[in-house]
């Protein structure tokens, strides 16, 4: 799962690489016909694994178009940038686009980088291949656009770029403005009269094609980074002469072979890595893993399929982890819970043990355990239901309180008892005989009613029964507010009823009788 088919594609040949382990090994090259490519497949039959391909080609045939499109957002964005590709490239599959900002005048187009492998020929054969082998492809590379993100990995950062790299196919020049790629192309290292190629001329040329294509103004100063080897420094510096607008400055391979973290493990490869500059684009590549560069279609299904497959043995991993230490959680607390019921049931007996212990010491018992405990459930009972006069004293009291004109004479309180049938005395039964008392008395079951007779005289001004009359009602009614409480006049201080005469005293002579006198019956009920 952590290893990665790489495979390097020019005009020529394919060469074939395995990353595994962080190192990059192999380097079988297979002939660009109908042989080589069956060569291929025996290759990859035999020494593939469940690994996905990454396929970097870097071919000549690798065009570049800047336009400017108007500025859009979402699906018709999508939409626009696809018609516009079909437009400028129609021969072939495999295109690519890229929106590197907007035009700072006017209605500020977006300004798109087009390109397209206009020669599909060269890679479809290899694409196919794989396709018939059902070999998951991630996607199709260049080393052009891939060294878009090695500008930034070697941290370069001039207005006005350009990465001069020998590879197998030639001598790559890319020119990038503000860390954008705008513009590259691909010569021969050995010219047709068998020489190598001057990189200060090539480069000369490179700078006046952008001077016409107006990406280079006049003044600007182009600087011109070139990877080649250590050995090579020397020579290729003497064909680089610095000017008014160009800037030369070089980099070893095996600098830019530490930045990209190319790691091998043959001689042969090696070598090799001292002289191109591919194993270390293939390292680039293998350790960055980005989204494919040019649209492969169907022919990236089954990557998918692949990736999908590796995300469900990815959740399936983390459920068994999680389960597992599930699991193990349940484990624990299963032995936690048979240590804690091992040490109660101990505790338990010792207990059991001691209760027993303390039974035969003590002498027998007067009566069974359960009229023992029937006794106290009686006592619990007569405590908080049997009834007393506490209750409605302390009704009567509060309601005194509110009335400080009238004084309490008497209170007769008792309890209100069901008249039970009483059966005839018999023959020879003492008439002193003491009835029964029943048990409501005590509050068992339930509480009984409660009677209360209250006797009180009001402290009015003489011969003013009409203020004493109301001080009594007003008295009998804070009485009778208090829930489950019933109240009765019994007798009024002047008894103003049609059948009854009314008669009395006034002046010294009632006074001296006495202030005026009422009986109220208070009745509660549980």
């Amino acid at each position: 799962m952590f290893s990665k088919h790489l495979f390097y594609l020019t005009g020529d040949q394919l060469c074939a690489y395995l990353w595994h382990g962080g190192k990059l090994t192999g380097g079988v090259c297979f002939v660009n016909n109908r042989g080589g490519v069956d060569d291929f497949m025996d290759y990859v039959e035999s020494h593939h694994r469940a690994a996905p391909v990454y396929l970097l080609a870097d071919l000549i045939e690798e065009d570049f178009q800047r336009v400017t499109m108007p500025h859009v957002s979402g699906r018709s964005a999508r939409q626009l940038l696809q018609r516009r590709l079909l437009q400028q490239y129609r021969e072939t599959p495999f295109r690519h686009h890229e929106v590197q900002g907007r035009e700072e005048g006017g209605r500020r187009d977006d300004i798109v980088l087009l390109s397209a492998l206009t020669n599909p020929s060269s890679v479809q054969p290899w694409v196919e291949a794989l396709e018939q082998m059902q070999i998951p492809l991630a996607g199709l590379y260049t080393t052009t656009l891939l060294s878009e993100d090695l500008v930034h990995k070697l941290g370069l950062r001039d207005e006005h770029l350009l990465l001069v790299t020998q590879q197998s196919a030639g001598w790559r020049q890319s020119y990038f403005q503000k860390g954008m790629l705008k513009f590259s192309r691909l010569t021969p290292a050995i010219d047709r009269d068998g020489n190598p190629v001057n990189i200060g001329t090539e480069t000369a040329k490179t700078q006046q094609f952008l001077t016409s294509q107006r990406l280079l103004g006049r003044g600007n100063v182009l600087h011109t980074v070139v990877v080649a080897p250590a050995a090579d420094s020397a020579e290729l510096d003497a064909q680089c002469e610095d000017g008014t607008e160009t800037q030369f400055r070089f980099m070893t391979l095996e600098s830019l072979a530490a930045r990209a973290g190319l790691k091998t493990g043959d001689d042969e490869l090696d070598q090799r890595a001292m002289r191109l500059a591919e194993p270390a684009m293939l390292a680039f590549l293998a350790r960055r893993d980005p989204d494919t560069h040019y649209t492969l279609g169907a022919w990236q299904r089954y990557f998918k399929l692949w990736r999908a497959r590796v995300r469900l043995y990815a959740v399936s991993a983390v459920m068994t982890v999680v389960c597992a230490a599930w699991t193990g959680h349940n484990l624990w607390q299963k032995i936690d819970a048979d240590d804690d019921s091992a040490r109660l049931t101990a505790e338990a007996s010792q207990f059991d043990r001691r209760y027993r212990d303390t039974m035969a010491e003590m002498p027998p018992r007067v009566t069974t355990t359960a009229n023992m405990r029937a006794a106290v459930n009686v006592e619990r009972m007569l405590a908080t239901q049997s009834a007393t006069p506490l209750g409605m004293a302390s009704i009567v009291s509060q309601a005194l309180e509110g009335a400080p004109q009238i004084r309490l004479l008497q209170l007769d309180w008792k309890v209100s008892v069901p008249a039970a049938g009483a059966s005839a005395p018999t023959p020879g039964q003492e008439d002193n005989q003491a009835a029964p008392i029943s048990s409501l008395v005590a509050g068992i079951p339930t509480r009984a009613p409660q009677m209360l007779v209250l006797e009180a005289e009001i402290m009015t001004p003489e011969d003013d029964y009409r203020a004493a009359v109301d001080s009594m009602n007003q008295f009998a009614q804070t009485l009778a507010r208090h829930p489950r409480m019933t109240v009765e006049i019994d007798k009024p201080p002047v008894d103003t009823r049609s059948s009854v005469k009314l008669a009395g005293k006034a002046g010294p002579q009632a006074a001296a009788s006495g202030r005026a006198k009422f009986t109220l019956n208070l009745v509660w009920k549980p």
